[in-house]
This record gives C-alpha cells, sequence and structure tokens, in this order.
C-alpha cells in the first residue's frame, strides 16, 4: 500500500457540553496540525499516490472554512461537541467529497483510503480513517 501525506494547520474556538469535559466546557482555544494520508494500492501512470499540490490546496480550502472561527458560532455545529476526534472525521468527509468531484484530479479516483490526523499537542492526536 502506498501512501501520500500532507499537513496544514488552523486555529479556532470551542466549547464543550458535559461534565466529562471540566473546564473545557468554558470557550477555549485550539491549534490543531493536520495531516491528511492518502493510500493508494497502485501509483497511478505518473508514479504519484496523488496530485501533493492539490492535495495540499484542497485541505487548506477545507482548513480555511474553520480557521480563526468559533466553531460554537456554526450552524452545521450546532448541538455538537466539536471534539478532536469529530473535527477529525469532518475533515476527512470533506476531502473525501473533494476526491469524489474531481479536486484532486482524475488520477485520485484510483485512492483506496483517506485518514485525516488531528494533533492537538504534542503527545496527543485523534484520527478518522475510511475508505474511499
Amino acid at each position: 500500500m502506498y501512501s501520500l501525506n500532507v499537513r496544514d494547520h488552523f486555529m479556532i474556538a470551542h466549547s464543550f457540553t458535559g461534565e466529562v469535559f471540566g473546564p473545557a466546557q468554558r470557550l477555549h482555544g485550539a491549534t490543531y496540525v493536520v495531516d491528511a494520508t492518502f493510500f493508494r494500492e497502485r501509483l497511478d501512470d505518473d508514479g504519484l499516490v496523488v496530485d501533493i499540490g492539490l492535495a495540499s490546496q484542497q485541505l487548506a480550502a477545507i482548513l480555511a472554512t474553520m480557521n480563526y472561527q468559533n466553531l460554537d458560532d456554526h450552524p452545521e455545529f450546532e448541538n455538537r461537541n466539536t471534539t478532536t476526534e469529530f473535527l477529525a472525521h469532518e475533515i476527512q468527509v470533506r476531502l473525501a467529497d473533494a476526491i469524489q468531484r474531481g479536486k484532486l484530479g482524475p488520477s485520485a479516483s484510483g485512492l483506496s483510503a483517506l485518514r485525516v490526523t488531528l494533533h492537538e499537542s504534542h503527545v496527543a492526536s485523534a484520527s478518522y480513517e475510511g475508505p474511499l
């Protein structure tokens, strides 16, 4: 299995509902380093997993919709705890949709899986991986 990873970052504010979150129930900020890892069985005709430039552009575009935002104010996240795990899934789904819409070029149709990992610190991260 071949893989290619692109990395970016974004900064958000949010709060959580539930005693399990302790002080994080109050509004707080987070800076995430995001890795998007693309997988395929065979390289495309150009010897690539995916076009790294297009992959980077699409990841940046997705993150821009949340960057410097209070996620509590986003209607699509209403009544949701925007945990690191939740956001990894949300970004993976949006990136998978970009692949399906051809935003990463025609050879991206050969991708088999996509993993998105959000690093919330140097010691903690969460991922969501799914087939394409």
